[in-house]
């Protein structure tokens, strides 16, 4: 795949088509970060877990995953309905994250699709919290056997939308869903929300950006064509 880098100091710009985007939630179109980490810091202290790297390996995976990571011989269902609980309760400081609520209001609703980690109920309070809509399309953990990395997600919130994940772009902030992505065949847009530049390359990013704010709508005659400001001296993957 051909590369160019952009002079040092000067933030590139590049345009992409698709027939559609799948976002991720938290991090992606909202900021939970700070709830989320209330949460599971909290559950991590009670059970006997270091809590950083509790909510580290929380960001991005179906509750009920890191649960049965922790703790394999516990009663996950159980454990999963209390963070649940928890997590629906506790949405003070949930936002929405900047440029989400301008770019979902200027996209078709049927080029566009939700695909989140979160439960259905979670991740309709969080989306009530930041004043965002409910989508046409929308797929949780309640609709998925395998979570994220798996590409189980991406390859049927793709499929909502009666396309192919290769025909869509992915937009992530963790590693665990960019490989979700790539392992379904989307190119992923990767905004550095959650982790750092390095981590959402490694995990196979296609381009890193801010946030929302950094895509602009250029047409959506065919699909959707967009221009993207990159993050300033990215190689630029064409």
């Amino acid at each position: 795949m051909p590369r160019a880098t952009s002079p040092k100091g000067i933030t590139p710009l590049t345009s992409i088509t698709c027939k559609a985007l799948l976002f991720d939630m938290d991090g992606v179109l909202i900021d939970s970060t700070p709830a989320v980490a209330r949460v599971w810091r909290n559950w991590a202290i009670e059970h006997g877990f270091e809590p950083e790297s509790t909510i580290r390996m929380a960001h991005g995976r179906p509750s009920i995953a890191t649960l049965r990571d922790l703790l394999p011989n516990a009663d996950h269902e159980a454990l999963n309905r209390e963070i649940e609980r928890r997590e629906i309760e506790d949405i003070e400081g949930v936002v929405a994250l900047p440029g989400s609520r301008e770019l979902l209001s200027d996209l078709p609703e049927n080029r566009w699709a939700l695909v989140t980690s979160a439960t259905r109920p979670l991740a309709e309070a969080r989306l009530g919290a930041a004043g965002l809509p409910i989508p046409k399309f929308f797929l949780t953990s309640n609709d998925i056997v395998k979570g994220k990395p798996d590409p189980e997600p991406y390859i049927k919130g793709a499929a909502l939308l009666g396309l192919s994940a290769t025909n869509c772009v992915v937009v992530e902030d963790v590693p665990a869903g960019i490989r979700s992505g790539k392992g379904a065949g989307a190119r992923v847009i990767a905004f550095t929300t959650t982790f750092p530049e390095r981590e959402l390359l490694s995990a196979g990013a296609d381009w890193i950006l801010p946030n929302c704010s950094a895509i602009r709508m250029n047409d959506i005659s065919d699909g959707l064509a967009l221009s993207l400001q990159l993050l300033s001296n990215q190689i630029v993957r064409q």
